[in-house]
This record gives C-alpha cells, sequence and structure tokens, in this order.
C-alpha cells in the first residue's frame, strides 16, 4: 500500500490525533496505538456499542496496533524510547512543554533518533499567549471566528454538529506528515509538523475572511442563504424541502429553465446577482411559490436535468441507504474477531490502484502488547513483570 514500511507511534487519544493516524494507517502504515494501562483512549468507553465494542472507536481506530504503556513510569517511557528507535513518524495531541516533561522533546526524539518526524496537534499552537490553554472543538469553533459566521441572522452563534476542528486539524496534520515524509525522502532530515484546532477553523473561513479583511465588516449570518449569491439554499416542496446551489448567472439561468419561470429571466430587479442578492426574500419567495407546487423528487429530476447543482436534505438512515453512498462504500461492516461485526464508516479517499482496505480490525485494549514488547527483545519473563506492576 502507499504507506507500507512507514511505521508511526501513535500517543494520541479522543479524536484529532486518532483521525489523523487513521489516514495513515488506512494507507497502508503500521501504526501502534499507546495507551493508558487504566481504560485506555476515552472514546472506548463513549457513544453507542455494538457487541460490546464502542462504535465511535472503531470507526478511528482501526487498522492499528494497540499498546499499553504507563508513561509516568520510567520503564514504561524506556519501551517508548525502543519503539521510537524503529518509527519514522510520532504523534502527540498532548498540550504544549508536555512531551518535552516527559523527556520526549524534539531534541530528546532526534537523539533516539535524528530522522524521526513528530507531529503535534494542540488546541491553540506550540507558542503564543493561549498555548497553555485547554481546548475542545466547541472552543476552537468559537474561538476561530466559525460560529460567529454560522447560523441565523437574528439568531445566536451556532456550532457544527460534528466535531469539525477535531476532524480537519487531524486531515491538515496527515497531510503535513506526508509532506515530511516526501521532504525526508529528499534530504535525509527529520521534521516537526503542528496543527492547531483554532488555526484549523480559522483557515477554513474562506471568503467570510477575505471580505472581512477588504471591508473590515463582520459578516452576517446567513443561514442556509449564501453570503455572497441569491437565490441558493433551501426551498420549499410539497412533500419537503430541496438544497439548490446555483452559484453563478450561468446556473441562474439553468435554474430558471428547470423551474419554468421564464418570466424572471426579463425581469431587471433580477438581472444580475447584485440585483437579486438585494432582492432576496422577495425572489426566494417567487421560487418557493412554484417549488411548493410538485414534490421534491420531481424537483431533484428537473433540476439536475437542467444542471443545476441540487439534492434533498437527508437523515443519516436515508443517507446511508443512499446508492451513490452505497456504491462509494462510506458504511463498511468490519468483522471483528472478538465482537463480531461493527459497522463504521468507510474511506473517503480512493486509490485506483491500491485501495484502502482494514487490513487491522480495531484492537481491544493493548491486543499487541506482548507482540510488540516480544519484537523489541522483552523476554516472557520481563513481559510478565511489568503487567504485574501495571507497566502494562
Amino acid at each position: 500500500m502507499q504507506l507500507e514500511g512507514i511505521r508511526v507511534v501513535d500517543l494520541t487519544r479522543i479524536l484529532s490525533g486518532p483521525f489523523c493516524s487513521m489516514f495513515l494507517a488506512d494507507m497502508g502504515a503500521e501504526v501502534i496505538k499507546v495507551e493508558d494501562p487504566d481504560g485506555g483512549d476515552p472514546i472506548r468507553h463513549q457513544g453507542e456499542t455494538s457487541n460490546g465494542f464502542s462504535l465511535y472507536f472503531a470507526s478511528f481506530n482501526r487498522n492499528k496496533r494497540s499498546i499499553t504503556l504507563d508513561l509516568r513510569s520510567e520503564e514504561g517511557k524506556e519501551v517508548l524510547r525502543d519503539l521510537l528507535r524503529g518509527a519514522d513518524v510520532v504523534i502527540n495531541n498532548y498540550r504544549p512543554g508536555i512531551m518535552d516533561k516527559m523527556g520526549f522533546g524534539r531534541d530528546a526524539l532526534r537523539a533516539i533518533k535524528p530522522d524521526i518526524i513528530s507531529c503535534h496537534i494542540t488546541g491553540y499552537g506550540l507558542d503564543g499567549p493561549y498555548r497553555d490553554r485547554p481546548s475542545f472543538d466547541f472552543i476552537a469553533q468559537a474561538m476561530s471566528g466559525f460560529m460567529s459566521v454560522n447560523g441565523l441572522e437574528d439568531g445566536p452563534p451556532m456550532r457544527a454538529a460534528p466535531p469539525v476542528s477535531d476532524l480537519v486539524a487531524g486531515s491538515y496534520a496527515a497531510m503535513g506528515i506526508l509532506a515530511a515524509l516526501v521532504r525526508r525522502n529528499r534530504t535525509g532530515q527529520g521534521e516537526e509538523v503542528a496543527t492547531a484546532l483554532t488555526d484549523s477553523m480559522t483557515s477554513m473561513l474562506a471568503f467570510l475572511a477575505t471580505n472581512f479583511f477588504a471591508s473590515g465588516k463582520q459578516p452576517l449570518r446567513t443561514g442556509n442563504d449564501h453570503a455572497l449569491v441569491s437565490p441558493y439554499g433551501l426551498f420549499e416542496a410539497a412533500d419537503g424541502q430541496i438544497a439548490v446551489a446555483p452559484s453563478n448567472d450561468a446556473f441562474y439561468a439553468r435554474l430558471i429553465d428547470g423551474l419554468g419561470l421564464d418570466d424572471l429571466r426579463a425581469r431587471p430587479e433580477y438581472r444580475t446577482n447584485a440585483d437579486r442578492f438585494e432582492r432576496r426574500a422577495q425572489i426566494n419567495a417567487e421560487i418557493n411559490a412554484r417549488t411548493r407546487g410538485h414534490t421534491v423528487e420531481h424537483w431533484i429530476a428537473r433540476l439536475n436535468a437542467a444542471g443545476v447543482p441540487c439534492g434533498r436534505v437527508l437523515g443519516l438512515g436515508e443517507v446511508f441507504e443512499d446508492p451513490q453512498t452505497q456504491h462509494q462504500q462510506m458504511r463498511i461492516t468490519i468483522q471483528h474477531p472478538q465482537h463480531g461485526p461493527l459497522d463504521v464508516l468507510g474511506f473517503p479517499i480512493k486509490f485506483s490502484d491500491d485501495p484502502c482496505r482494514v487490513h487491522r480490525p480495531p484492537p481491544v485494549l493493548g491486543a499487541d502488547t506482548d507482540a510488540l514488547l516480544a519484537e523489541l527483545g522483552r523476554d516472557p519473563s520481563t513481559i510478565a513483570s511489568l503487567r504485574e506492576r501495571g507497566i502494562v
């Protein structure tokens, strides 16, 4: 596979870090998940379970090996040093400075493995006035400006339901690690990669930020309407809602064709996007008067035939029954040797020649501890002693 031969030591827990290392594992890297012997990653105990196993954990920790280590003990740290000597990448999502306190700061890592790539995922970054503050997804959504532009104009700032800052920061971290691996192949040198939840969300402000840079004005919250384009958003059909996204004049013309509203085409008050944007409530009302006359299915067929980006608003049950979702295999079943079939999200990255696949089930806590210790040269009596003393 793409990353076959790359070994990753994963010190992360919860979501941003495991999401990052999952991408690497899905592409063939050997990911060794280091967990505390006392319960392991907290998300092992969160969310709905299937056959006694957390699907939240399963979805983000497939294709990994698990070793338990008490990293507060010197013996546990020595095992970690041995793991790192054979590793290409080490990932953590501790607060800044914790790796240094543990004895695994940048200089210490380079002394262990000169060309190792270390990746830090934090709330605010490795330095700066907020570096020591705790943070989670909700705080990053608030502090990044994301919530201030999300929601209805007359309503409060609104978070996104999925933990998007964790997911975006984890994706950026995986991207940074891959770039560092390419650089190492070219130069032979390691690298320190860092992403932050708040930075990641700020980077997604897109045209909302550029408009602010140009005008100095806080963008208004527009709900399902677009901040630059009209008409755009959710419209009412006889039996539900349709999402319509005609992003420019060409698509607006197609929308008019698909709706059969030829009289709007010649109306001077709707000639340009600026005209339509100024009269957004008015044109939305005219479109809704038309769309309410037929079903969602009718308009989806008509508008797609006209080349208008549109779609129905699906609940999760409908999403995973949708033929395109099924064709893209975005729900997959992992056969777990102890817990039976586990349904998890599929692979968002597609490769034609060597696709991502499940080559290891999500591990039970410490499933690979004895095997990994043996690979590191510990004999059975030493392993038994470490286990008796709670080091593993």
